[in-house]
């Protein structure tokens, strides 16, 4: 490192997560240290908590990828979705516009209500069908109204080797069944956390650098759509092509797999503002699907 140039310290919430993972394990720059506070140490509902952080620490900017993410029990825990979601980041939008730093915050494609015919872009009409979508919709406002200089990235159908999601339930499932019924009239794009970490790594570099950078809402999905079935149908046929664990694949409607919480039909986000302001371009879904059938495949080896 430059004798120049000082560490920077960057806060990233949510660490134990699959974005945050991903942003804890990305390659920075050499004077860049991240600081992940676990949910016992850092309770981002608690406003004292948070002003005794920053009173204690100098940080250069905010990842926030924490979240209250149990779509369905947000709609009988209604509080917690609203504290996780809302007010711990318009209490960090207040921290940082006071630190004079910028603030990046994740959010989601429950903000629309999946009625569009197309992918939705940044400014498309939002009304959220339930719970978590409305807290994360009022935290998107928070911390654009809270602070200036944020940016809020919407993703959706977030995948990785990590955690609990989708590609790990349907490899989990085909070693349990022959056959695997899968909801096949929701659309959406299937997105890597790992390119979600790059997306945000950029976005928060630049704002560090440049008061001027972009800011508001982004969205990134990598490329291309499916349902979930289709999703299902690609990860158990990479996951057959390396001997691991494969099933019959059959379309259901969402009507036939109720759920507390309604989801959209729609989920496919346009990337085009990002693309041409951060150029960030997303790689297709299939490829970032493979990379992590490959990573869970080879941990099973």
């Amino acid at each position: 490192m430059p004798e120049t140039e000082q560490p920077r310290s960057i806060l990233i919430t949510g660490g134990a997560g699959q974005v945050g993972l991903e942003l804890l394990a990305a390659d920075w720059p050499d004077h860049i240290a991240l600081h992940a506070p676990t949910r016992a140490e850092l309770d981002l509902s608690d406003a004292k908590a948070v002003a005794r952080l920053f009173s204690s620490r100098n940080y250069a900017a905010v990842i926030n990828s924490g979240a209250y993410t149990a779509v369905d029990r947000a709609e009988s825990e209604v509080a917690a979705a609203f504290s996780a979601n809302t007010m711990g980041p318009a209490l960090l939008a207040d921290a940082t516009r006071a630190a004079g730093i910028p603030l990046i915050h994740v959010s989601t494609d429950y903000v629309f209500n999946g009625a569009s015919a197309g992918e939705y872009e940044e400014d498309g009409t939002v009304e959220p069908l339930g719970v978590y979508g409305a807290s994360k919709l009022a935290g998107e406002l928070a911390v654009l109204r809270g602070n200036p200089r944020s940016a809020v990235l919407r993703t959706a159908w977030v995948v990785s080797p990590h955690r609990a999601n989708f590609v790990k339930t349907m490899l989990r499932l085909a070693t349990e069944r022959t056959s695997l019924r899968v909801v096949g009239d929701q659309h959406g794009s299937p997105t890597s956390a790992r390119d979600i970490a790059e997306a945000l790594k950029t976005i928060t570099l630049r704002m560090i650098e440049d008061e001027a950078a972009p800011r508001g809402v982004f969205h990134f999905v990598n490329a291309g759509g499916t349902t979930w079935a289709g999703l299902a149908r690609e990860v158990l046929a990479l996951s057959g092509a390396r001997g691991g664990p494969t099933a019959e694949v059959e379309n259901i409607t969402t009507a036939e797999y109720p759920t507390p919480a309604r989801r959209p039909a729609n989920s496919r986000l346009s990337t085009l503002r990002i693309q041409r302001e951060y150029g960030v371009i997303p790689r297709p879904w299939q490829a970032a699907v493979s990379e992590i059938v490959d990573q869970l495949s080879a941990r099973e080896s």
